[in-house]
């Protein structure tokens, strides 16, 4: 049996986070607009049975698909949110699973790196994903367990929704304040 480690539905891309996705998805990149699904489940190779699953029983496109020993991933997505919420209920049917036996979530550890050296910038700009880092700004890196549990943004507007998933979303007005909600956010304190 397979454990399901995320399900995290959207139900609208914006455009910063379509954006994001096309810079690490290997299959068909998903738009602004479009509602999208995530499915992180355990054992990994079970992820291609719950692709099989969802691209027989809707009109979704797969963004991206990742296999490993351990864990498989599959974002799906759509103009239409009805097929993508019903891709993901074939999904859960077909693995015995409903949405509330998703793990809830672990931040294993959190760190502030200020005014970053000119090195450090090249080994993380060469890997990066997203917005580049400068030197001398500050990085904030997070371990969280399942990975796409816990969502940052400077934009109420996208943390909202976020929030309303059971995803930790915290709004970063500045470093003082994240900070704080990185301490205010101990396991207990997670929902999902």
């Amino acid at each position: 049996m397979a454990d399901l480690r995320s399900y995290i539905f959207l139900d609208s891309l914006q455009p910063q986070v379509a954006s994001f996705f096309a810079t690490v998805s290997q299959g068909f990149l998903p738009i602004a607009g479009q509602a999208s699904l995530f499915v992180e489940i355990s054992p990994g190779m079970e992820i291609n049975r719950v692709t099989d699953v969802a691209l027989k029983c809707t009109k979704v496109t797969p963004g991206m698909q990742i296999i490993e020993r351990l864990y498989g991933l599959l974002e799906i997505h759509s103009e239409s949110q009805a097929d993508v919420r019903s891709a993901g209920a074939a999904i859960l049917d077909s693995l015995g699973l409903k949405e509330e036996d998703r793990y809830k979530p672990v931040i294993y550890s959190s760190s502030v790196i200020r005014l970053i050296n000119d090195y450090h910038t090249m080994l993380i700009n060469r890997t990066r994903h997203g917005n580049m880092i400068l030197p001398g700004h500050s990085l904030f890196t997070m371990e969280v367990a399942p990975a796409a549990c816990v969502y940052l943004d400077d934009l109420g507007v996208n943390c909202k929704p976020a929030a309303k998933l059971g995803m930790r979303a915290i709004k970063v007005v500045g470093e003082a304040q994240l900070l704080a909600e990185r301490t205010a956010a101990s396991p207990e304190a997670i929902r999902v």
